[in-house]
């Protein structure tokens, strides 16, 4: 399967539903079987990560693509987090003693 199609089907089948609660997905690669995938905006990181895996993009994508055995998430922090992160640190630094 191509990464072309692959973007397809998410854009189908998986993206609209993590739009609806401000969030995305990135294509990492597939690979003997395994598709890797990085949740982006507020789905990164979120604790339901795991069940919005298995019950929209493994319930959407395994029974259309032979192929695929799993799907895996990849878990970094979503770089407009760190930004918050670090804006926050910013700004309270100065008040909480932390240089």
């Amino acid at each position: 399967m191509t990464n072309e199609r692959l973007e397809k089907m998410l854009d189908e089948l998986v993206r609209p539903a993590l739009a609806a609660h401000g969030g995305d997905v990135e294509l990492v690669g597939l690979e003997d079987g395994i598709l890797r995938l990085r949740m982006l905006g507020q789905c990164a990181g979120c604790p339901a990560a795991t069940m919005t895996n298995e019950t929209i993009i493994e319930g959407q994508l395994l029974p259309l693509i032979p192929e695929l055995k799993q799907v895996v998430l990849v878990h970094t922090v979503d770089e407009s987090l760190l930004d918050m992160a670090r804006t926050l640190m910013k700004s309270g630094a100065g008040r909480s003693g932390i240089n």
